[in-house]
């Protein structure tokens, strides 16, 4: 079962900034108590014990009973107003708890289990997907943790929600099948296997590599030549035929010239 917290509430008349700071000058913190089918109720709580028992963690999860001069009240914390220099709590809403009600909350995960997991053994490292998981349950048996057994896990493996032995009354709010944990190889092993998985693929690419490249020299040789000769061959017959053409042209021209004379 989840714990339990005594905490004196004072009943407060005044609203507003100045009554607030006016309370917390005395070591107190302003409070609103609602839900059950009753009227808020506006309290006053010892601000110490509030932000000790905040600093805990899983401050939402944790019952209290307020001491108020109408009887006790169970109840839930729910919304939390923080200083935003300090971050010391300056507000507090509870929910009041009723017998035999359904309530909805976030509840911490706590591993069991390490020494018998092999993955672990090998130098694996527990991977946390869900710190907390959110439930609903009855509201006179809300669960203090949810106990995850890494046993068995090897490295690679994965723990989902449907093999997590859940408190009775208690079931997730999501429908799915999420992944609370998982065993992950080191991150000195996974670079290892990454470095020698790239130089096995460059070792395997590098014949394949160099074979192209002297393709690639053989078949720019014969073309090369190909070229070579018919750009010779082109300039031998067009150098042939301009001179023939030139010696014509020249042979027609100068006859005029010395019949003139």
């Amino acid at each position: 079962m989840v714990e339990v917290v005594q905490l004196k509430a004072d009943a407060r008349e005044g609203a507003g900034r100045g009554a607030s700071r006016a309370l917390r000058r005395k070591g107190l913190i302003p409070g609103v108590v609602y839900g059950g089918a009753k009227d808020n109720e506006f309290v006053a709580v010892d601000e110490f014990i509030v932000r000790k028992e905040y600093q805990k963690g899983g401050f939402s999860n944790r019952v209290f009973v307020l001491a108020t001069k109408s009887g006790n009240v169970r109840v839930l914390p729910r919304d939390v107003q923080l200083d935003p220099v300090s971050d010391k709590p300056v507000h507090v809403d509870f929910q009041r708890l009723v017998a035999g009600s359904t309530v909805r909350l976030a509840v911490p995960v706590a591993f069991v289990g390490e020494s018998e997991a092999p993955g672990l053994k090998r130098g694996g490292i527990v991977n946390v997907v869900r710190h907390t998981i959110e439930v609903t349950c009855n509201a006179d048996a809300i669960p203090e943790r949810i106990v995850i057994n890494l046993a068995g896990l090897d490295i690679g493996d994965s723990l989902h929600i449907s093999k997590v032995e859940m408190p009775p009354g208690v079931k997730p709010t999501l429908h799915r099948d999420f992944t609370v944990a998982s065993i992950t190889a080191p991150t000195a092993v996974r670079d290892e296997a990454l470095e020698a998985a790239a130089k096995a693929k460059a070792a395997a690419g590098a014949p394949a590599a160099e074979e192209g490249v002297e393709g690639a020299e053989g078949a720019a040789a014969p073309g090369a030549e190909g070229a070579a000769a018919a750009g010779g061959d082109a300039k031998a017959a067009g150098g042939a035929k301009a001179g023939g053409d030139a010696k014509a042209a020249g042979g027609k021209a100068a006859a005029p010239a010395k019949e003139k004379k």
